[in-house]
């Protein structure tokens, strides 16, 4: 099988240039890919195997592949604004995506580049669908916001999902060190349908030893999800 083609290049965001990736895909996908990476001060960026592994299964579908690093990540420009403007830098990638294909975009995230994501990518109509993957609702780490301390445990709150109606999946390690079981499951249950979670049993946050169980849980979702859109149609 032919090695699919990988295009580097930039993204013109609001803090300068984002190094980005691009994992070419079939030229009649029915949809493209957007990944976005952990957290830039626990050295998260778009080479993270969690983010790999999430673009390959995308990719085998025949999707296009958009990876990018933050602001202030690698090359890219600018400095991490504790996620506030990282929600805009995911905006620019499904604004590149848009005008490059102008097709549905299935939203990926891993640890901080879903609770960053989500926010951009949940309310966005050419966003089709959404996975989250590692989904932290509690972590200890760098400060947030003003009046924080770094250090301190900061949380995460996903109400902002709640008018949120397209397909959903949570995968997460049933040992994350940074989501309890009970409480993602709590989480998700407020959520409208369709959403999914799925728990991979004696994983950590990082899907140790268990990136193959993650990868069978969206590609099982996937081929789901796109055909009860084709039934639907």
């Amino acid at each position: 099988m032919k090695t699919p083609s990988i295009r580097s290049f930039f993204l013109s965001g609001e803090a300068g240039r984002l190094e980005a990736l691009l994992n070419a895909g079939a030229a009649d996908a029915a949809y493209v890919g957007l990944v976005a990476h952990p957290h830039p001060l626990f050295g998260g960026t778009m080479h993270n195997k969690v983010v790999y592994s999430a673009m390959k299964v995308l990719n085998e579908f025949g999707f296009p592949v958009l990876r990018f690093n933050f602001r202030g990540v690698g090359v890219s420009q600018g400095r991490h604004d504790n996620g506030r403007g990282e929600v805009n830098d995911v905006q620019v990638g499904l604004d590149w995506l848009n005008r490059q294909f102008g097709k549905p975009i299935i939203f990926a995230g891993f640890s901080f580049g879903v609770a960053v994501g989500l926010r951009a990518a949940s309310a966005d109509s050419r966003v089709a669908a959404l996975i989250a993957l590692g989904a932290p609702i509690a972590s200890a780490g760098a400060a947030t916001g003003p009046g924080e301390n770094p250090g301190e445990e900061r949380t995460y709150s996903y109400d902002f999902l709640r008018k949120c109606s397209k397909p959903k999946l949570f995968v997460s390690g049933a040992n994350d060190q940074f989501a309890r079981s009970q409480n993602l499951e709590q989480m998700v249950s407020t959520l409208p349908e369709p959403t999914r979670l799925v728990l991979i049993p004696a994983a950590d946050h990082f899907f140790t030893g268990h990136l193959e169980a993650m990868r069978a849980a969206v590609k099982m979702w996937l081929e789901e999800m796109i055909h009860r859109r084709r039934v639907a149609v």
